[in-house]
């Protein structure tokens, strides 16, 4: 089990930079419409994109393996939310590659009877389900931060000063506790995201790719064009996360 992971694990650079050409053709067929191209080109991209995600789904056989070791991974963790949240978004993270699994065995002909809009949309379910367990898992660790960051700042704050009394006294000029509550959180939101870079780039990465099943379950459509943007985003960041592997979000 642990060799056919790290198998597996060598193809995911490969993927992602197949995935980052397929929404870079979709986000170019989008533009190439908008700018009147003619048909044969429109269709050479269309077909370019097509076999870019058949070849994608090949790369993605048997990763419903690694899926299920990562949650066997997770169940083990210590924190609460972070177990559940983890364990069930790899479980169907595994029964998304098991669709996918179908969609490439029905789209190569070697399953003809394959109902493909039917195993398409389970897939593109599962996948939604996967991103929103993960959007929450990333929710969570960022109320964490901020929440310790804000106990770190109460701690080294000094006590505030009584002034002394007297008439002629100028009025106190407002300080930072006065600011509103809003600004206050958003400044905070602003360090402990600088601060923590795997954790921006999987929250922006996430961002992006909800959108992806979003558009394709007709839940709220956005147009090739912005899913082709969002694709090819998450995809750049996935392969950042590759070659740095500081950058990827543990566990």
């Amino acid at each position: 089990m642990e060799s056919w992971v790290r198998f597996n694990s060598q193809s995911q650079a490969k993927e992602r930079i197949i995935r980052a050409a397929q929404y870079a053709c979709t986000l170019l067929g989008y533009t190439l419409q908008k700018g009147g191209a003619a048909a044969d080109l429109l269709h050479t991209v269309s077909q370019l994109e097509a076999h870019m995600s058949l070849s994608r789904k090949l790369l993605r056989l048997g990763n419903s393996v690694e899926a299920l070791e990562a949650a066997k991974r997770a169940i083990h963790l210590s924190d609460g939310v972070l177990r559940l949240c983890l364990t069930i978004s790899h479980l169907n993270r595994a029964m998304y590659f098991a669709c996918d699994n179908i969609l490439w065995a029905g789209k190569t002909g070697l399953v003809p009877e394959v109902d493909l809009q039917k195993w398409s949309q389970r897939s593109f379910r599962y996948y939604l389900f996967t991103l929103i367990l993960n959007l929450t898992r990333d929710v969570y660790e960022l109320h964490l931060l901020m929440d310790r960051e804000a106990r770190y700042r109460a701690s080294k704050s000094p006590p505030s000063a009584q002034p002394s009394p007297s008439l002629s006294a100028d009025p106190p000029s407002p300080a930072p506790e006065a600011l509103p509550w809003l600004s206050r959180q958003l400044h905070l939101l602003v360090t402990v995201l600088y601060s923590n870079p795997p954790l921006l780039l999987d929250l922006l990465k996430t961002l992006c790719d909800i959108f992806i099943p979003l558009d394709r379950l007709g839940i709220r459509p956005t147009g090739s064009g912005f899913v082709g943007a969002c694709g090819l985003t998450s995809s750049l960041l996935s392969i950042a996360t590759i070659l740095h592997p500081w950058l990827k979000l543990k566990p």
